[in-house]
């Protein structure tokens, strides 16, 4: 178990996190997914209240399987966070109750007015900015495929999102180069670009896939449109056309690269199945290790 509580309170967004708790939280995780029978009863007797306002497979399953792992349980709830009541409200109800709050919500905001409120920790489970655990289960899996990872070169292609976002933030501070290349208008927000590159490896923003791609360890792209994105969809398959992850753009990258994406996957948008059913693909370690990341991260908070 880990003898040092983590100093943050929440994780509202990823540098809630220092870099040495980052650090700790990978290392931690590598040990329970050795040993998952020596955590069977570490949060016994704990409660996480979910709370979904966008549908989710791998987010609800892996915090659900996680916590009964550790000995403890969940309750779900799905819909709007504060729609019969304001959200201050809801915090202040669910940590009478519960150990700790899990919500994926529309906006961040939302995030930040459970953490305000409430007196558990609260974890983003995705928002419109940040994607922290999907980027926690990330540098886990390419620290298992390439060991240490400073030094090695990170290229994103496609939307400059959340989990764009999230990389840029968690990926810098262990030592990882990161490259995003998007059509114009799409860029990460400036702020967290200019955010990321106080960090520590270098960053750099480009509108060409094959400048990205160049001389990259691991290749990481995601969906062109993000739940309630629907309505931009037919101009962004226009936008992300040439954007799409297929064996010619993958062979721009090292011959040992690895591809990367958070799932769900359209299939034919922006990655081929020639790519995603490769041997390069890790996309289902990277589902995995959301398991154990969020394990590492459930101990260590709560």
């Amino acid at each position: 178990m880990n003898k040092n509580p983590i100093k943050a309170r929440h994780l509202t967004q990823d540098l809630d996190l220092s870099t040495e708790e980052v650090r700790e939280l990978l290392d931690l995780a590598s040990a329970v997914k050795r040993d998952p029978s020596g955590y069977v009863t570490a949060l016994k007797g704990r409660y996480l209240s979910l709370l979904f306002e966008k549908p989710s497979l791998r987010t609800r399953l892996t915090f659900e399987v996680a916590i009964k792992q550790l000995g403890g349980d969940a309750i779900l709830s799905t819909g709007p966070v504060g729609g019969r009541e304001p959200v201050k409200d809801v915090a202040r109800n669910l940590d009478r109750w519960t150990n700790c709050i899990v919500a994926r919500t529309f906006l961040q905001t939302t995030i930040d007015e459970l953490a305000r409120w409430s007196g558990v920790p609260v974890i983003n489970a995705l928002s419109n900015l940040y994607h922290p655990c999907q980027a926690l289960a990330d540098v886990l899996t390419m620290k298992e495929h390439f060991g240490e990872l400073g030094g090695r070169k990170l290229a994103f292609v496609g939307d400059g999102n959340n989990v764009a976002h999230s990389l840029l933030l968690t990926a810098t501070r262990l030592g990882v180069s990161v490259s995003l290349a998007t059509p114009p208008g799409y860029e990460p927000r400036p702020e967290i670009v200019a955010r990321a590159r106080e960090l520590g490896a270098p960053v750099s923003i480009t509108h060409a896939p094959e400048e990205a791609v160049a001389g990259a360890d691991v290749v990481y792209t995601d969906v062109w449109a993000s739940m309630g994105q629907e309505g931009q969809k037919p101009e962004r398959l226009m936008a992300f056309e040439s954007y799409q992850v297929n064996g010619k753009l993958m062979s721009r990258a090292r011959p040992e690269a690895v591809f990367m994406h958070c799932l769900p996957a359209r299939r034919g948008e922006e990655v081929t199945d020639e790519v995603i059913e490769s041997a390069q693909s890790v996309v289902f370690d990277q589902a995995e290790n959301r398991l154990h990341a969020q394990k590492a991260l459930l101990l260590m908070l709560l």
